[in-house]
């Protein structure tokens, strides 16, 4: 009996240790990590533009932001933020965005993962399919008409400097039929570019990299930072973030960053574990930011950082 009775105890304490480690999960599931998006730089010939007049590395990089945004599980950083302060750090100036400098600025602005990349194709093929009346300048006739779109996107982990994976993705929408042939890029609105072939192919690119992003935001812990502090904890992540009320944050204190005399890239750093936090309220800052009470620890400081419990 007593065999029994210590087995059953055995039992209950590994599904306790179960529920509260789904719990963590669960708590960190929900929080939204913050990404930055870089506009794509242009390596096609540069003969066609987005129906706003943006550059097509511009309207790609548009199109995924705004695809991570609708998906509502990021926190996305807005194009004038992370342009200023690009142009307050002098980075990108030669106009393409770089491994150390996406890193860097991803670290000023606080997101875990910040992605830049180049569009690579981006052009139309037509071709006529068996015998064709001409007429008035005019061509009818059975043609077949193709749209190729290709992006290389690079994923960066912005604590580490660390490239997490390099892609290349690439769509094409074809169709077939009787047409008269026009100018097949000339759309000057938003539902013409949606309709069209390589409107289709870039929504299917774009759809690709979202998956991608997923993927990669798996493999980085959500994080924060601390605001400021003194009887209690400011951190810079509130309800729009996924924060709830009596959350519990540990916080820690990065030391001496540890570069690679190789590579230049950050290994990370040691860091001194300094106490317990819990949230007390979401909705500083329309939900930007939380209000913290001390649970465990002290000698908190601006810039510390915060992870799930």
């Amino acid at each position: 009996m007593r065999m029994y009775y210590s087995f059953f105890r055995h039992i209950c304490f590994i599904t306790l240790l179960f529920f509260i480690s789904g719990l963590g999960l669960a708590q960190e599931a929900q929080l939204k990590k913050r990404v930055a998006v870089f506009s794509f730089e242009d390596k096609t010939n540069h003969r066609y533009r987005w129906w706003s007049g943006q550059p097509v590395g511009e309207g790609m990089a548009d199109m995924l932001v705004t695809a991570l945004v609708k998906s509502g599980k990021y926190s996305v950083i807005e194009r004038e933020e992370l342009e200023q302060v690009m142009k307050e750090q002098a980075l990108g100036l030669s106009g393409s965005v770089t491994q150390q400098s996406a890193a860097k600025v991803g670290q000023l602005l606080g997101v875990e993962l910040a992605i830049f990349g180049a569009v690579t194709e981006y052009g139309l093929a037509e071709g006529s399919v068996g015998g064709a009346l001409k007429q008035k300048g005019f061509g009818l006739g059975v043609k077949t008409s193709s749209a190729t779109v290709a992006i290389d996107v690079r994923f960066v982990n912005t604590s580490t400097g660390e490239i997490l994976s390099a892609e290349n993705v690439r769509k094409q929408e074809s169709k077939k039929g009787l047409s008269i042939s026009t100018e097949a890029f000339d759309f000057n609105n938003k539902q013409k570019f949606d309709e069209s072939l390589v409107g289709k192919a870039c929504r299917d690119a774009i759809e690709q990299v979202v998956v991608m992003v997923d993927d990669n935001m798996a493999k980085i812990p959500w994080q924060g930072k601390v605001v400021k502090a003194d009887d209690t904890v400011i951190i810079n992540a509130g309800a729009l973030a996924g924060i709830q009320v009596g959350q519990q944050f540990v916080v820690y204190r990065p030391g001496e960053d540890l570069i690679d005399p190789d590579t230049g890239l950050s290994l990370g750093s040691e860091e001194a574990r300094l106490g317990v936090i819990r949230v007390t309220t979401n909705s500083i800052g329309n939900g930007k930011a939380s209000n913290c009470e001390i649970i465990e620890g002290g000698d908190f400081q601006r810039g510390d950082i915060v992870r799930a419990k």
